[in-house]
């Protein structure tokens, strides 16, 4: 017979899935608690989703991938529900359109609500009777539902920006620091032969493996990301009207979209979750795409760092400090009150990379529908590392890889630039 002490140890690890659910989930509805039915129903582009189609579809993913795949008996809350809310899971069945999900005035987002507690009811009164496998997949639905908050602020952001108000998602943001102006400076980084990729210790998505050993070159990376400053000196330099500096398909973009500054700046200031507020010239430039840093590389006689580079750079670093998501809600990128080292390698913003976002060698897509999480977009598309002020702390690991097409931009995205010796 077991003692007490190894009966609560054999709990420990299932209690703390329970909160860590809870957790998740509530600050899911706490961003979401200041928005009417109109806020939460609009999609200002079809990059972008409802806040409500955010709080239903993480649902969506609870309810069919555990409680109707592992608890047997469980009746679907609204069987209409899964046309609507599915995303991109072709092994599940047709779906509502992405660029119409702002059609999508009922449920209500109160209907949504009961539905959402609703499940969180059944899955926390399913979890000590799931197999190891459902349990994996609970920790999966935990991840992918602190991606969905990230998306949720940075959709929420697109959309309160196209209104000539300007308003404000949160008043009460949190104010942001103005720090003085750090110099660049250049930090040398590993080379050789490096390993990289997940080490299997803990949770990690699928694309963040197998690790291997990659070979680095002899390089050294920028001591913090570019700041809004230095992007003002390329704008005023013509960065915006160089085409020596930029990729054919970056130019074709700058031409096309009219591009000539970071997304949200509009006459020496920037729109953030608290409406208009200056540029501060010391914090991280935001929302800027994988075009606009490789041209700025470019015209600081610098490049991209890749991936590999990336992430043997911030092994050593906590990946649960620097600015992140957490119960004290988002704030405006800002920058780091250190001047020594490495600064910002976790939070603030998404560094672009110049690298491509495909399989590591040997990667496997897990089998079944969860299998299309990652995989499947493996094309066309370029990895950025770091996160961001949106991020929810606790998320990110040095391995994280996330990824985005080169001309998008509507994210807290920046960049980190390096240089060969």
């Amino acid at each position: 017979m077991a003692s007490r002490t190894d009966a609560r140890n054999q709990t420990d690890p299932l209690d703390n899935l329970g909160r860590r659910f809870a957790a998740t989930r509530r600050l899911s509805l706490d961003l979401v608690a200041t928005l009417s039915d109109a806020d939460a129903s609009a999609q200002s582009m079809p990059d972008a989703s409802p806040a409500k189609w955010h709080l239903a579809h993480t649902t969506w993913f609870f309810e069919t991938f555990i409680l109707r795949d592992h608890v047997p008996g469980y009746a679907l809350f609204d069987d209409r529900y899964p046309f609507l809310f599915n995303s991109y899971y072709e092994a599940q069945g047709p779906r509502h359109a992405r660029p119409h999900r702002g059609l999508l005035t009922r449920p209500s987002l109160e209907e949504i609500g009961v539905w959402r507690a609703h499940v969180d009811a059944a899955v926390q009164l399913a979890l000590p009777k799931l197999p190891a496998g459902a349990l994996a997949l609970v920790d999966l639905g935990i991840h992918h539902e602190q991606q969905h908050q990230e998306l949720l602020l940075t959709d929420l952001k697109h959309l309160f920006a196209q209104n000539p108000l300007g308003p404000a998602v949160w008043e009460t943001q949190i104010a942001r620091e103005v720090t003085p102006f750090s110099a660049m400076k250049w930090i040398s980084g590993a080379d050789g032969v490096t390993a990289v990729g997940h080490d299997g210790t803990g949770f990690a998505f699928d694309c963040e493996g197998p690790r291997h050993d990659a070979l680095l070159p002899p390089h050294a990376l920028a001591s913090r990301p570019v700041s809004n400053g230095e992007w003002q000196e390329f704008i005023a330099d013509g960065g915006y009207h160089t085409p020596s500096l930029w990729l054919s398909d970056g130019w074709a973009w700058v031409q096309a979209e009219h591009i000539e500054a970071p997304a949200y700046w509009r006459d020496g200031q920037n729109f953030t979750l608290s409406g208009w507020q200056d540029i501060d010239p010391a914090a991280p430039v935001t929302h800027i795409s994988f075009f606009e840093a490789d041209a700025f590389a470019s015209w600081a006689g610098a490049r991209l760092p890749t991936e590999q580079e990336w992430e043997a750079a911030a092994a050593a670093f906590d990946p649960t400090g620097g600015q992140q998501l957490d119960a004290a809600g988002p704030v405006q990128p800002r920058a780091s009150v250190d001047d020594t080292g490495l600064q910002q390698m976790f939070g603030s913003v998404w560094e672009w990379t110049g690298s491509a976002y495909r399989p590591y060698p040997g990667f496997r897509a897990a089998p079944g529908a969860v299998g299309e999480y990652n995989g499947k977009f493996m094309s066309g598309q370029f990895v950025l590392r770091g996160g961001s002020c949106a991020t929810p702390r606790g998320h990110l690991r040095a391995s994280y890889r996330n990824f985005f097409y080169p001309h998008q931009r509507w994210q807290f995205t920046g960049v980190r630039l390096a240089k060969d010796f």
